[in-house]
This record gives structure tokens, sequence and C-alpha cells, in this order.
């Protein structure tokens, strides 16, 4: 299947990290599955490209991870790797690792790519960084052999649950660090909304299964600083919506995240302050001025 390291590649979505990840693989023997093709077309038959394919990319959000993996896994090639990219919850709370894991039956036939990845970046050819979550380091190495001579520069990591909550969650925080920029609030509250958040990551991450240094990683603090202070950010702009007053939109991924924690019981939000600092400007945003300095305050002690 493989032929002077170009592979064949089944990449499902073509939003912006779609469209970014088929430039990065250009090299590559690319196929591209929408679900509604532009123009009216008729969209790729995946039952009939999937048994080609050498990796299967996951460029969809979460939620219909679970269906799609099921779909394939029977006409997938021994071998076929499933890399995911998306960093959200399904309905029923998992992780895209865990909706794969879950569909494949074991944790060997997919791995996910997680880090500071903006898609306007990647196609304008600058440099972009993710670690690559596998639990066996061949996995890895196939990976790293699909992107090299790219611009993604990747790393190893085994802690597929750090990993994943550390990319799920970072929307989430993402959003009071677009409230405390719209409120003006300053450098100083930056500075220790990161160290709150990083905090709070690293002890979910633990509780969930995961490893607590996963959160000081690229998956983690890379991607966190990223998203939470990058202009074209989706979650940094609905937190400076929320400092507005405006309400946020629900299908975001971190307002789904805090939704799925609270439905789900994950963890104990009650022992996460900025977490429900998040919740309390998703619920009245017409008082996020005040609903932060409270906050502030009580940092102050």
């Amino acid at each position: 299947m493989t032929t002077n390291n170009s592979y064949k590649v089944l990449i499902l979505g073509h939003g912006e990290m779609g469209q970014a990840m088929e430039q990065l693989l250009s090299r590559h023997r690319l196929t591209v599955w929408e679900r509604r093709p532009p123009g009216g077309g008729a969209p790729v038959v995946l039952e009939a490209v999937a048994g080609q394919q050498d990796f299967v990319l996951f460029c969809v959000p979460a939620l219909p991870h679970f269906d799609l993996a099921t779909r394939l896994r029977p006409h997938l090639a021994r071998g076929t790797l499933c890399v995911s990219i998306a960093k959200g919850l399904d309905e029923r709370g998992r992780t895209a690792a865990r909706a794969l894991n879950d569909a494949l039956g074991s944790d060997d036939g997919f791995a996910v790519l997680y880090g500071p990845m903006i898609s306007e970046e990647i196609r304008a050819g600058r440099a972009a960084f993710a670690q690559a979550g596998a639990v066996h380091r061949e996995a890895y190495e196939r990976v790293r052999a699909l992107y090299g001579g790219t611009t993604l520069h990747l790393e190893h990591s085994t802690d597929i649950a750090g990993l994943s909550w550390s990319a799920v969650l970072k929307n989430a925080y993402a959003m009071v660090f677009g409230a405390a920029d719209e409120l003006q609030l300053g450098d100083n509250v930056r500075g220790h909304l990161v160290v709150t958040a990083l905090d709070e990551l690293s002890r979910i991450e633990a509780g969930l299964g995961g490893r607590s240094d996963t959160a000081r990683g690229l998956a983690g603090l890379g991607d966190l600083v990223t998203t939470a202070t990058s202009a074209g950010s989706r979650h940094h702009e609905l937190g400076r919506r929320l400092a507005r007053g405006q309400a946020a939109a629900s299908e975001a991924e971190g307002v789904h995240t805090l939704k799925m924690v609270r439905v789900h019981g994950f963890f104990d939000i009650r022992r996460c302050p900025l977490l429900q600092l998040i919740e309390r400007l998703l619920a009245e945003p017409a008082a996020a001025r005040a609903t932060m300095q409270e906050f502030l305050a009580r940092a102050r002690g």
C-alpha cells in the first residue's frame, strides 16, 4: 500500500482543519470525504475506499467519530491507522479517543494529534506543533513518517487520556481569557489565569487516568496559550462576547464540554474555580464584569 513514503490517506471532513491537513499531506495520495459536498454532489462512498487506505484522518467534530468509525471498521485494511484531531466530547461524553476505542474495539488502531495547530497558520506555511498520542511507539513512528517533511513538528506521548482532556478543556478555559481581554483586565490577570487553568487541568487529568504533567506539554499549556490568546480563536471571541453581555453559541465545543461534564459527572467542578467562573459567565453574561471582579477579589484573599 505504501511506496516511497507516499501513503494513501482518507481525510474525513473538509472544513478549515481538513483543508489544512490536505495541504500538509499534499505529497500523499489523498481521498477527501464530506458528508455534504459543495455543489450538491454525492459524497465519497466510505465503504468503497476504506480498504485502500494506510491512514484515516478524522477532521470532523467528536460527535460523529463513533458512527463513522463503526461504519468504517469492517472495511479497513489490516494495519490502517485512524488519526483524530477532534477536541471535543460526543453526546455520551466520550472524547474522540474513547469513541474510536469503543468503535474499533482496541486502542491499537488509532492515534490523536493535539497541540498548537491553528489551521490558518498551517495553510500559510507556518510551523505547527503537536503531541501524537499513541499506545505503541510503532504507531507514532508511522504518524511521524506521514508528516515527515512538513511544517508540523511531532512529539510522542502514550498518555492518550491526558492529551484528550487537555484538548477538550482548553476550549472552555479560552473563553475566560477572552472575557478578561474584553474587560481590559490586563496582562497580570492573564498570567494568573494561565497558572490557575494549568493547576486545574493537572488535577483533572490525574483524576481521569492521565498524567498531571501532560497539562504542561504541547497539548496542554501549548495549545491553551495559543487558543486563549489568538485573535482568530473562536473560543477567545466567545469570551469577548460574554463580556459584552451577549450569549455564547450553545454548539461551541467549550460550551458543550461544560454541559457534558455536568451531565456525566466526570469530576467535581466545585473544586475547579476557573471552570465555575466560566459557567457563571455563560449563565449570566450581563454580569460578566462583576463576576470577574468577584473572582479576582477571592484570588487576592
